[in-house]
């Protein structure tokens, strides 16, 4: 197979700037023999019975990029977790047809070997190969075949402390809604962190209310506050990981179990969502000069940290440090989090599509009893939720939060008699992985 590089015009746009106008040639020549010195286990065997070349790698790309829609865009532009880069190289890689890119920056820079070979079919899709595989393994964490991925270590929900951060004046219109819904089946490990007492809220919940005394604004001293007590509230209680999440969040307790089996507590495992494009900057106060650059879970979207990697962030999160930290670079509670796990300890983000908040379209969101942490927002006339069908009308379930606890829970006193619903899959049933 020849490939040839296009020409490049007199004053031809180069690098980003030219990511939009960048060219795609189809792959000619290709055969699936080619395709099969790439592929091992059960990527071959997924593709193999396929008669087109052109749909066997259509078949196996999509097996490969399972977050990606099917025209090959991101589910949702504000929650998305990769660069700008990455996106252009998605909008490219990811075409009904199989294309290479010749130079094109959004898919990585050619490797100097597939540069001086890429006259071969086979050489040409080993690059292409390599090129999605890391594209999915920044998004989604470790590749997956069809079958469920073994556990590195079997949990039950009394290993996972959860952390729910509210305000007083959000007692009664969010977290009671939880209270009905998520909380009800996992109040042994679920505690709730607030900033003034509520007596009928201590009678329902007893010691898993936690009043803070935290002030009740919303800003970084407040935040920080809030999270200072959750840390130490874990590191008290000897469970093998702490997981924060919202009042506006919907936890799926099944589905997260299943996402941290596949790690091990005492290892070093920072899990979550970035809200932004971009690594967030910083300036230490310590020093006038020093920038750091680290990315960070949204709080928004829920996150959870190993016991491991939480024992190494003592010297800037225990007793109090957490605001220290804080005020130190100027940020809230989850970019520290941030801070001191990334730019602190050098740990990296591992990234999770299943984690969602309000600041993504929560409508392109699928498979609802898959996904870890769902969120909803409501503002004037305008509503963000996940499209899921129920029982409730919108004027009865708003955030559709008691539709999805119908769907997971069908069980419930309140869900009996309400028409049959979609049930979630078998591999989701039980207690424990």
């Amino acid at each position: 197979m020849n490939l040839k590089r296009r020409p490049r015009p007199h004053g031809e746009l180069k690098g980003e700037a030219a990511e939009s106008k960048a060219k795609a040639r189809p792959l000619v020549g290709l055969t699936k023999a080619h395709l099969k010195t790439q592929l091992q286990g059960p990527e071959w065997e997924a593709v193999r019975n396929v008669e087109s070349t052109r749909d066997a790698v259509n078949c196996w790309r999509k097996s490969l990029l399972p977050q990606r829609s099917a025209c090959g865009g991101p589910q949702g532009a504000r929650g998305a977790t990769y660069t700008p880069r990455g996106a252009a190289a998605a909008l490219t890689c990811l075409s009904l047809t199989l294309v290479v890119i010749v130079g094109h920056p959004g898919c990585g820079q050619r490797e100097p070997r597939a540069a001086a070979a890429a006259g071969g079919g086979g050489t040409v899709l080993s690059v292409y190969v390599r090129r999605l595989a890391r594209e999915r393994r920044g998004v989604s964490g470790p590749a997956r075949s069809g079958a469920p991925p073994t556990p590195v270590e079997r949990l039950s929900r009394e290993d996972v402390f959860i952390a729910v951060k509210t305000t007083r004046r959000y007692h009664r219109p969010r977290l009671e809604l939880l209270l009905d819904t998520w909380i009800s089946e996992n109040l042994p490990q679920t505690y709730v962190f607030t900033d003034g007492e509520d007596k009928k809220l201590r009678e329902r919940m007893g010691p898993h209310l936690i009043n803070t005394n935290c002030s009740a604004a919303h800003n970084r001293l407040a935040l920080s506050c809030k999270m200072a007590l959750e840390y130490d509230t874990f590191m008290k209680s000897g469970k093998k990981w702490f997981c924060h999440v919202d009042d506006d969040n919907y936890l799926n307790v099944r589905p997260l179990l299943a996402l941290l089996s596949q790690f091990s507590h005492t290892e070093d495992i920072y899990i979550g969502r970035p809200s932004l494009e971009r690594p967030i900057e910083a300036a230490e106060s310590n020093s006038d000069t020093k920038q750091v650059r680290f990315w960070f879970a949204t709080g928004g979207a829920g996150f959870c940290l190993s016991r491991g990697l939480a024992l190494k962030m003592k010297p800037w999160a225990s007793d109090g440090a957490f605001m220290a930290t804080a005020e130190s670079i100027r940020l809230p509670d989850d970019c520290t989090v941030g801070y001191i796990v990334e730019a602190l300890l050098g740990v990296t983000l591992t990234r999770s599509a299943l984690f969602h908040s309000h600041l993504e379209n929560l409508a392109l969101v699928s498979d609802v009893h898959r996904q870890v942490t769902l969120s909803y927002g409501t503002v004037e006339n305008s509503r963000n939720t996940v499209p899921v069908k129920g029982p409730f009308s919108v004027e009865e379930d708003p955030s559709r939060f008691r539709s999805v606890h119908c769907l997971l829970y069908p069980d419930t006193r309140w869900c009996r008699g309400a028409r049959t619903l979609r049930q979630p899959s078998p591999e989701l049933q039980g207690g424990a992985y």
